[in-house]
């Protein structure tokens, strides 16, 4: 299916009531709620802003930072939030994606530079810039763009440049990862919706992700869900920067024919081939 650009993509209170959004709330797990063999235990955060610990962190299958774990953007926090990485023993798997104010992943900042800092964080994590991986039988695609606010990173206008991004997102997805919110979910600054009108269409009528995870708009974070796609706004963060908000967690079956060791298996046996390239 084709999405084309909204005719009210540049006045998301508008285009919120052309869509019809049959949003409830999800009620979380705790985070003392123990992992299930039989499922995959998924730890959604965001907007740390280098205030996360190691303690804050449950154990988990995947740990999924849906971005801006700097905050002014100094080598000092990068190397903070590569301890971060480095000490979560009890996380299988990291993900993580940029925000705006990861700076240095952004090639319009860094140029040349900025792969030195994405290949530095690759070492500690699984790092995703408009692309997709697959765990545990799951297709996981991550990306960190969001409508041009404050001039920070990974911004773009919306509308054309944004729906672009999107349509990179394969039909296939199971779990998407965004800065940004898609409008209607987790996207609320005081009354107003801010949220990316293409992303939301794109999620709703083409890609339909069993979880969308998502961040940036400090002040809604929460879980809902349409029906088909569970929202998350994962962000640790209120509005002044202080970490308030607990990590979301989120647990999915495994196929009945699989346990968890079968997917490790095989994740281990594909990545011993790609060094040997074969």
């Amino acid at each position: 299916m084709k999405i084309s650009v909204h005719e009210f993509s540049n006045d998301p209170n508008r285009a919120l009531k052309s869509f019809k959004l049959d949003k409830n709330p999800v009620q979380k797990l705790s985070l003392n709620t123990p992992i299930d063999q039989k499922k995959i235990r998924i730890v959604c955060i965001s907007d740390t802003h280098t205030n996360v610990s190691t303690s804050m962190i449950p154990r988990a299958d995947i740990l999924i930072h849906a971005g801006d774990f700097l905050r002014i953007g100094s080598i000092s926090e990068f190397n903070h939030f590569l301890d971060f990485l480095a000490s979560l023993t009890h996380v299988q798997y990291k993900i993580i994606i940029a925000g705006n104010h990861d700076r240095f992943f952004d090639q319009k900042y860094y140029k040349k530079d900025f792969m030195k800092y994405v290949d530095q964080i690759s070492k500690h994590c699984i790092y995703l810039q408009d692309r997709a991986i697959e765990l545990f039988g799951l297709k996981i695609y991550g990306s960190p763009w969001q409508p041009v606010h404050c001039g920070n990173a990974f911004q773009l206008e919306r509308g054309e440049q944004l729906l672009e991004k999107w349509n990179q997102i394969p039909d296939d997805t199971d779990i998407l990862i965004t800065h940004g919110p898609p409008l209607g979910f987790g996207d609320k600054i005081g009354v107003r919706h801010v949220g990316c009108v293409e992303l939301l269409n794109t999620v709703v009528e083409r890609v339909k992700p069993k979880l969308h995870v998502f961040g940036h708009i400090h002040e809604d974070h929460g879980i809902w869900t349409n029906g088909e796609t569970c929202f998350i706004n994962a962000s640790i963060c209120n509005r002044e920067y202080r970490a308030v908000y607990d990590p979301i967690l989120f647990d999915f079956d495994i196929p009945e024919n699989k346990t968890k060791r079968d997917f490790i298996k095989q994740n281990l046996m594909e990545n011993c081939l790609k060094d040997l390239k074969i």
